[in-house]
């Protein structure tokens, strides 16, 4: 099964992107393009909306994984690929998805840029992203680090999962500017309550059973010796997951601090 989906966090940005495919689905999405695909469990849900999915990853493991987990769909071609530096053409795709990347790349501006470079003109892109503004509940030590102004940060709670760096909001609004995109939708995902549920314990587990769970910017990863691969089945458990991120959004959706955005953004 794909036990990911039991993680609260991992649940909601999966619905976000679900949710927005299905609002935006009149549009016409002939070449979709996800950027950052991991182990492939989201292609199987993208493919059936778009005409074509184009998904790559810069870990060629984790291509090589997602392309036999998801063979039995035709319309999916995978590629080894950099966010930075994307072989495709200007204009190429309709849709950008890219789901928690931006946090791993190095230079997040850059990757908005080379979106932006292969988007279509008035093309979308669902992005997520773990953000800088995260919940005290998700990560009270390193919260309170920062009030001291350390440098320094534990690499569990909001900086596990190889995080080195978390996202700043203001600056990707910033860079979608900069590059002829506008923002049509932007959410918190996962606020205070699902923070206190996730609190350190999440990252220790993937660090330690989740194969890639420290890629590295060179499309490396380090080895476990305990690993765990999503299948394509869900868990029936999920429906206990939809149930806390219900509660949490009735408590805390529009609040600044979450542990993560989604956002919508839209080519000029």
């Amino acid at each position: 099964m794909n036990y990911k989906l039991l993680f609260p966090t991992y649940r909601n940005r999966y619905l976000f992107v679900k949710s927005r495919l299905k609002t935006y689905g009149n549009r016409r999405l002939s070449n979709v393009l996800n950027l950052g695909t991991g182990e492939g469990d989201y292609d199987p849900m993208i493919s059936a909306s778009v005409e074509k999915l184009v998904s790559c990853d810069i870990n060629p493991k984790d291509v090589n994984f997602a392309e036999e987990l998801n063979k039995e769909f035709g319309n999916i071609d995978y590629r080894v690929e950099n966010a930075l530096d994307l072989s495709f053409q200007d204009a190429s795709f309709d849709l950008i998805i890219s789901v928690d990347v931006m946090e791993h790349v190095g230079d997040p501006e850059q990757m908005v840029k080379e979106m932006s470079r292969v988007l279509k003109s008035n093309g979308l892109v669902f992005l997520t992203y773990p953000q800088l503004k995260f919940p005290f509940t998700y990560d009270p030590i390193n919260r309170i680090l920062s009030m001291f102004g350390a440098n320094r940060k534990i690499s569990q709670g909001a900086y596990a999962f190889g995080h080195e760096y978390l996202v700043d909001m203001d600056k990707v609004e910033q860079w979608a500017g900069e590059n002829d995109m506008e923002i049509l939708q932007n959410f918190g995902l996962s606020g205070y309550l699902i923070g206190l549920l996730e609190m350190y314990w999440t990252g220790i587990i993937q660090s330690i059973f989740k194969s890639n769970s420290k890629n590295l910017n060179d499309g490396t990863i380090e080895d476990h010796k305990l690993t765990m691969r999503p299948s394509l089945k869900e868990p029936a458990l999920a429906k206990i997951t939809d149930l806390i991120i219900k509660i949490d959004r009735i408590l805390f959706t529009g609040k600044t601090y979450s542990v993560g955005r989604g956002m919508v953004l839209r080519k000029k």
